[in-house]
C-alpha cells in the first residue's frame, strides 16, 4: 500500500521519456486527496498528455468524493472486477503517476520508520495507475483522479521488508521506461501481463524519517 510519494519536477526527464511537459503548481509530496502529475494516452490518436489528478480514484458513478479515501491503491489482481475500478480498467484508462520517490513504513526497529524507495539509477519513475473523470453534482466541477496499481511483493528483494510482520507485502507497479508506451496503450490482456514486479526496474530504499514534531 502506498499513501505518500514525492511528485517529480524533472521536466527534462519527462520530456525525454514521454514527450510531454509537466503541469505547474502541485505539492512536492502527495497524500490521498492531493493532486499529482500523471501521464495518459489517447487510444484514438496515440497522443500522450500530462496533467494533474487527485490521488484517490473517484468513479464516474460516485455520489460524492468520500470514496476516494479508500481508492488510492488498486489491487491489480482484482481491479478488473471491483466496482470502483472495473470501468477504468475495461476502458483502458491506464496512466503513469510521475514521482521521484514513494514512501513505505519499515518496522524493523519495532516502530514505524518512513523509508523512501526509488530507482537505482536515480531517475524519476512512472507508477502504473488507473484514472477516471467524475463530475461534482454540487458544483459541476470535473475532477480527474487516479489509483496506483499494486502487486504482491512477498518475494520482492526490496519491497518485502515494509509494513508490519504478518501482513501481505505489496508494491506499487513501477513501469520500466522502455515499457511506458506499452502500458499507456495496452489492452486489458497486455495490461494484466505487465502487472508483475518481475517487469520492474531495480529499486533501492533508505530511511527517510519524518521530521520530529
Amino acid at each position: 500500500m502506498c499513501t505518500n510519494f514525492s511528485s517529480t519536477r524533472n521536466t527534462e526527464w519527462v520530456k525525454k521519456t514521454l514527450g510531454v511537459d509537466l503541469p505547474s503548481a502541485y505539492p512536492e509530496e502527495a497524500y490521498p486527496g492531493f493532486v499529482a502529475p500523471i501521464a495518459v494516452q489517447s487510444h484514438k490518436t496515440g497522443r500522450v498528455a500530462c496533467g494533474l489528478a487527485r490521488f484517490g480514484l473517484i468513479p464516474a458513478w460516485a455520489k460524492d468524493d468520500k470514496i476516494a479515501r479508500h481508492t488510492y491503491n488498486a489491487r491489480s489482481e482484482t481491479a478488473a472486477e471491483k466496482p470502483s475500478f472495473r470501468t477504468a480498467w475495461r476502458q483502458r484508462q491506464y496512466g503513469l503517476v510521475l514521482v521521484d520517490h514513494f514512501y513505505e513504513p519499515n518496522y524493523a526497529s519495532g516502530k514505524a520508520v518512513r523509508w523512501k524507495i526509488g530507482l537505482q539509477s536515480g531517475e524519476p519513475l512512472g507508477i502504473a495507475c488507473l484514472w477516471d473523470r467524475w463530475t461534482d453534482p454540487a458544483s459541476g466541477e470535473q475532477v480527474v483522479s487516479c489509483a496506483m496499481l499494486t502487486v504482491n511483493a512477498d518475494q520482492h528483494p526490496v519491497m518485502r521488508q515494509f509494513h508490519k510482520a504478518g501482513e501481505e507485502k505489496r508494491t506499487p507497479v513501477v513501469v520500466a521506461p522502455d515499457l511506458h508506451h506499452q502500458w499507456l496503450g495496452a489492452d486489458p490482456v497486455r495490461a494484466a501481463e505487465l502487472m508483475t514486479w518481475s517487469h520492474m526496474p531495480t529499486l533501492i530504499a533508505q530511511p527517510a524519517p519524518l521530521p520530529a514534531r
